[in-house]
This record gives structure tokens, C-alpha cells and sequence, in this order.
């Protein structure tokens, strides 16, 4: 039956070819009373999207764009959640992730000062997992928008590229990825990048490049299929107000202040030059800022805040003009120059690695923690049940930026900066074979004056080499920054190791980790509509010169990874027994382990292979386990004598456990030498007696002599 439309419209359908499949839009199903709302499927993958444009929010200074990706477990046919609770919860943080990716590429193209609220809401409704369905949230998202009549400059495309057996590959599936040596997501328009994300093996900078053009290729069709969706359906766009700060203000601040800007903003100490830039603030504010209750008459006077918008344009335009015109940066360093950097390793006694970094007023203190492969996170998506044993996470508190604020739960920021580093290190950590611990490293911010992510990588680098972890090779990590020219269209300059205010004033954040042999992860986002290869390829070469520097600085605080762990780390002893007996070893409902791991205080991981890891900073605990797990597995020998316990007297004789699990007869006659007429003479239960193993019967039961012991 078809969808009878409450508003008089009809179901739309637009198809295309994406990297060799096809790609199907379809609109006007789902979703009547959002702005725009569309469904876009790739094989059994499909993804739901709206878009809701209100009216403007009165008395904010920036673009209220709320875009929330929600799992939603039914897409892939699961279940999940605790033994009570059965419905989605808060995000899993490949949601959040997914929802920083898809906000990246489109937020850069709203006009400047546009303030209406416009929330996107994309909902896998079904998910094949053989391709990630990010891909399609940010196509899907695109498209809604597209619909939606908000002044929206895409349409938007993406495109994932892998690298398997060193051949470029447009959306690989699930499986392909996982042997791929390159992760890359990119988002653009048709002829610009908006967005990088990647993960990688030590990859070329021109292997990188390579796949960036590939990518921007192959999400054309797609491009043109939006566009040829919003000229069919005739899309009008809405009519909406632009929020602008007062450039005649601006100027009048900029005039009053000609003589104190230029050099007294530029320092080469960043809290001194804060602090010139608060009391110009001060003074702005006092001039052109609110006036006493008897002087609100005056018309040419201005509220508290406009004058604050005002006075930041006129820095950050001062900032930009230094950069462009005098090739003179906030604190005076030459463009490709990186601040002074400064680290500790082994800071804290009872860590398992720490390293303190230092990048200029930037401060990150990353402490390394070693466990047992139990230890290692588990993963429930709708894509995936999995572990994983590299675990990073970053936390930002309001002190490191100076400000006094309640302290929170990990948040966007902190999770995707979390995950960039954990992309940065993952290609360094040693394979489970042959390091078998669960890895976790916090990177705790202390101070942040820009490029606190990389300086998260660098930090944890040191942390990882202090706690004995034989990485790879160390992994370095910058950030880039990018300043367009507005009078010459085509000029730029790209800044290596940026800080705050460039940051703010600037075009591009990029961010790049590696190790000598090539990139292990990238970051990009962007304040303008699109960056081209050319500008990409240029950073990229910019930033490699820039990863050296710091690469020399971090070996010079430690040189390689320290040979011997922590006192206070775990310790593995590996013991191999025969995959039938593991069911012995963990015992009727985990009861024998768990009794193992109670009275030694080590812990246990038993593999299928029958491989058993025992941790433990103490030897003895780890001697006495081994033995428990090897006296469990032995095979009773016929002829041995064996320290039992008696556990159960009858009139024929005594049940004695002689062996962990292993239980056996001592028969009256094979108590004493002489003829025992009432057992309970010579035993009770819970003796500890020496016995001799006779033999072991037919049926499979053990005949043991107490008095062939003693003889």
C-alpha cells in the first residue's frame, strides 16, 4: 500500500552508483513534519536523517546546529543492554564519534552569524555490517538539509578510503578494513575538503594525498544526486536574519586603540600578552560599554556584549594581518616554528608509566596502566561485539584554561580527542602474543594554550616507554593551523604548532601524529568552505618537518621504552595445559579459579588454546597459583605418594582428596598394618594424610593405600 502524504505530497526516489553499489535517496515517506527528512540505503544498510529549522534564539552569540547520531540496536537485530534495563541508554562513544563526524563537514557551511536553531537527527534503521554506516549518516545528513530550506552551501559527500596489499579502495567492508593499513574518512563539497579523519600504519604523507583525491573522486555521483533531488523538488530556501557584529563599532574600537595594537599585542610570553589584551578589553569597554542610568539616553552608546563581539574582531583581525602582512605571529615565532618543549618521565611512585609534556603554556600528564587481558574494554554496538585492550582517554577540566567551572562527565571534546590519540598509538603497541596486557592510559590536560590532543600523544609516548611497553617506535604529534588571505584569493600561510589565538582567529585546525616512518593519524577541521589538495598537501609536508622537532625533544626526555616494568606492574607467568582440562581448572560455575585467584591474590586469563596467564607483582602469589593450576591439570600416577585430605569417612573406608578435584578410596584394609576394626579410630575427617596411589580401575576410580605410604 502506498503512503498516503496528510499534506498532499508523494514519495521521492533518486538513485546513483557509490564506489560500485548502489545508493538510493528516497523522501517524503518518513518524517512529514520535519523540514527535510530522508532515508538513504547502500546495500541493507539504511539511514534515516531529519532536519528542523526554528526560528532564531534571541540573545546568543553563536550557530545553535545540534546534529545527534542515535544507535538504535533493533538496525542489526540485537538486544542489548543490562539483565534490567533493555532500551538504548546514553550514547556508546562510536555514537558521539559519529555525531562529531558528521557535525565537522557541515556546520562550515552556514553563513556566518546565523543563528536560527537547526537540529539533525540521523538513525541507522537497519544495518547490513559490512559497511560502517558513518558514511551514509553524513550523506543522509546532507540531504536532509538539502530539503530543509535552510541556506545550507553543500550538498555534502563522504567517503572512507582503505589501503589493502598497498592498493587504494573506496568503502571497503568490515573485513577488508581490518587488514587495511589506512582507516581514512574525508567529507567535502564538490570541489573542497571540509573534514579529515584517519588512522593509519605509518602511512606516507603522499600515500595520504593519493587517497584525499581518490576520495573527493569518488563522492561526486553522490554530490550531483543531492543537488539533482533539490532541483526537482524545487527546495526554497527560507528567509532568515544574519547576526553580524558591528563592523562600525569594530572600527571605532579599532581607531580608538590604533596606537596600542600592532606589536602590544604580540609577546613572546602568552600570559603577558593575555593580559595586554584584557586591559584593552577594559578599555574598550569603559568607552564605548554601558553607561550609568542617567546617560541610557544616549543612542550611540552599546550593550556590554556587542562591544565585547566588536573588540575580539578587531584582534582577531589584527592577529590575521600580522600573520599575513608581517609574517609575525602572537608570540613572534617565525610560521614554521614550534614553542619550547620540555618533559619528565617517571614522575609519580606508584604508576606504571608516567610523562609529563610541556609545548609551550600547553601541559598534558599522561600516566600508563598495565593489566590483565580481562582487563581489556568490551565493545556492544549495533556494528560489533568485540574488545579491546588500548585504551586512551582525555580529560580537559576547566583549571587548565584557567577558569573555575562544575567538573563534568566526559563530554564530545574529551571523547574525540580520547580517540584521536588512542588512533595516534594503536599502530605502536606491541601484538597481544607477544605483550599480553591490557593497556589504559589517561592524558590528564594540566594547561592548554592550543594543541592539547597532540600534546596528549606526546605525553602518553613518554608514559608508554616509562611503563615498559615496547611500542613500535614513539609517536610524535602536532598541530597546524592555516591563515587565507582575504585580499588575494589563493594566498595562504600555514602555521606549524598552533596555539589559542590562532586557533580562534584562524582557518583550519590540523592535526597530525606520526611516527618516522609515517602517519598514524589525522585530524581536520575548518572554519571556511574547503580546503583544497593543494593546501592539504602543503600542511601535510609542513607538519612532517614539524613532527621531527618533536620527535628529537621526546628522545631526548627518554630514548627508548625502559626494559623492565614497574615494581608495582603485574607480572605474567604463562603456563600451557590441554584445552580439555581448562573446564577443570575454572571449576563448577567459575567456583575453583575464583577460589585460585581469592587465596593467591593473582589474577587468571585462560585462553581456548589452553594457554593460562597468571598476573601478579608478588612471585610467590605467582609460584603458588601455577602450581594450584598445574597440580589440577597433572594425571594421577600410579605409584606416587600424594598429601590428601580426608574428606568422608564410611564403614568400608575413607574418600580422600589427593589431588585438586581428584578424589580416591583408601579401603580399611590399606589403613595400618595391623587389622583395623572401626575406622573412626584412626581417622577423622579432615586429617591430612599421606597416601600411595594403588591403581586406578576399570571404571575410572582411584584405590589409594595409606599404610603402602608409610612402608
Amino acid at each position: 500500500m502506498d503512503i498516503i502524504h496528510p499534506f498532499g505530497g508523494q514519495t521521492h526516489t533518486f538513485e546513483t552508483e557509490f564506489a560500485g553499489r548502489k545508493l538510493t535517496i528516497e523522501t517524503g515517506k518518513l518524517a512529514f513534519l520535519a523540514s527535510g527528512a530522508v532515508t538513504v540505503r547502500y546495500g541493507d544498510t539504511v539511514v534515516f536523517a531529519s532536519a528542523v529549522v526554528d526560528p532564531p534564539r534571541p540573545d546568543i552569540d553563536f550557530f545553535p546546529l545540534l546534529i545527534d547520531y542515535e544507535e538504535r540496536m533493533y538496525a542489526a537485530g540485537k538486544i542489548s543492554g543490562s539483565r534490567y534495563v533493555k532500551r538504548e541508554g546514553r550514547p556508546s562513544d562510536k555514537a558521539t564519534l559519529t555525531s562529531r563526524l558528521i557535525d565537522r563537514p557541515i556546520r562550515p557551511l552556514f553563513p556566518k552569524g546565523y543563528r536560527n536553531n537547526v537540529q539533525v537527527v540521523v538513525m541507522p534503521l537497519s544495518v547490513d555490517l559490512e559497511f560502517d554506516p558513518d558514511i551514509i549518516g553524513i550523506i543522509a545528513a546532507s540531504s536532509a538539509l538539502m530539503l530543509s530550506g535552510a541556506p545550507f552551501a553543500g550538498p555534502v559527500a563522504a567517503a572512507r578510503i582503505a589501503s589493502i596489499d598497498d592498493k587504494l579502495v573506496v568503502y571497503p567492508s568490515a573485513a577488508d578494513q581490518a587488514t587495511s593499513k589506512l582507516n581514512l574518512t574525508v567529507a567535502g563539497t564538490e570541489d573542497a575538503i571540509m573534514m579529515v579523519e584517519a588512522g593509519a600504519d605509518e602511512v606516507t604523507e603522499e600515500v595520504m594525498v593519493e587517497a584525499l583525491k581518490l576520495a573527493v573522486d569518488s563522492w561526486q555521483p553522490v554530490i550531483k544526486l543531492q543537488q539533482e533531488m533539490a532541483d526537482k523538488l524545487k527546495v526554497v530556501e527560507k528567509p532568515y536574519d544574519l547576526f553580524k557584529a558591528d563592523d562600525e563599532l569594530a572600527d571605532k574600537i579599532s581607531d580608538f586603540l590604533k596606537d596600542k595594537l600592532g606589536s602590544d599585542v604580540r609577546h613572546s610570553d602568552g600570559l603577558k600578552r593575555d593580559d595586554v589584551i584584557h586591559e584593552l578589553r577594559e578599555l574598550a569597554l569603559a568607552e564605548f560599554g554601558p553607561l550609568p542610568a542617567e546617560m541610557e539616553d544616549d543612542k550611540d552608546r552599546h550593550p556590554h556584549g556587542v562591544v565585547t563581539t566588536a573588540f575580539m574582531k578587531v584582534i582577531d583581525n589584527e592577529i590575521r594581518r600580522a600573520i599575513l602582512e608581517d609574517g609575525e605571529r602572537p608570540d613572534k615565532r617565525k610560521t614554521t616554528e614550534i614553542r619550547p618543549i620540555s618533559g619528565q618521565v617517571a614522575l609519580l611512585p606508584r604508576t606504571h608509566g608516567s610523562g609529563l609534556f610541556t609545548r609551550g603554556t600547553t601541559q598534558a600528564l599522561s600516566l600508563a596502566t598495565l593489566a590483565p587481558l580481562s582487563y581489556s574494554q568490551l565493545i556492544d554496538t549495533m556494528e560489533e561485539d568485540s574488545t579491546k585492550r588500548y585504551m586512551h582517554h582525555y580529560n580537559f577540566p576547566p583549571y587548565s584554561t584557567g577558569e573555575a567551572k562544575p567538573l563534568r562527565s566526559a563530554g564530545r571534546r574529551e571523547i574525540g580527542h580520547g580517540a584521536l590519540a588512542e588512533r595516534a598509538l594503536e599502530p605502536v603497541i606491541p601484538a597481544e602474543e607477544d605483550f599480553p596486557y591490557a593497556i589504559r592510559v589517561v592524558s590528564e590536560i594540566m594547561s592548554s594554550n592550543g594543541s592539547s590532543s597532540m600534546a596528549s600523544v606526546c605525553g602518553s609516548t613518554l608514559a608508554l616507554m616509562d611503563a615498559g611497553v615496547p611500542i613500535k617506535r614513539p609517536v610524535s604529534g602536532i598541530a597546524m593551523g592555516l591563515m587565507l588571505d582575504p585580499k588575494n584569493p589563493g594566498q595562504y600561510i600555514i602555521l606549524s604548532d598552533i596555539q589559542g589565538a590562532e586557533d580562534f582567529a584562524g582557518d583550519m585546525d590540523f592535526k597530525v601524529a606520526g611516527t618516522s616512518e609515517g602517519i598514524t593519524a589525522l585530524q581536520m577541521d575548518i572554519k571556511v568552505k574547503g580546503i583544497t589538495l593543494e593546501i592539504m598537501s602543503a600542511a601535510l609536508a609542513q607538519a612532517k618537518e614539524g613532527r621531527a622537532h618533536i620527535m628529537g625533544k621526546i628522545l631526548e626526555i627518554l630514548p627508548e621504552a625502559r626494559t623492565e616494568l614497574s615494581e608495582y606492574a603485574p607480572r605474567i607467568t604463562k603456563v600451557m595445559i590441554n584445552p580439555d582440562k581448562i573446564k577443570e581448572v575454572i571449576g563448577k560455575g567459575g567456583e575453583t579459579i575464583q577460589r585460585i585467584t581469592r587465596e593467591t591474590g593473582a589474577q587468571i586469563d585462560i585462553e581456548d588454546s589452553g594457554l593460562v596467564m597468571i598476573y601478579s607483582d608478588v612471585p610467590e602469589a605467582a609460584a603458588q597459583a601455577k602450581e594450584w593450576i598445574e597440580s589440577i591439570v597433572a594425571e594421577p600416577e600410579v605409584g606416587k605418594i600424594y598429601d590428601a585430605t580426608v574428606i568422608k569417612l564410611m564403614d568400608f573406608g575413607a574418600f580422600v582428596e589427593f589431588m585438586p578435584g581428584k578424589e580416591g578410596l583408601v579401603h580399611i584394609s590399606q589403613l595400618a598394618d595391623h587389622r583395623v576394626e572401626n575406622i573412626s579410630d584412626e581417622l577423622e575427617e579432615g586429617d591430612f594424610i599421606k597416601v600411595k596411589l594403588l591403581e586406578k580401575d576399570d571404571k575410572g576410580r582411584f584405590n589409594l593405600s595409606k599404610k603402602a605410604a608409610q612402608g
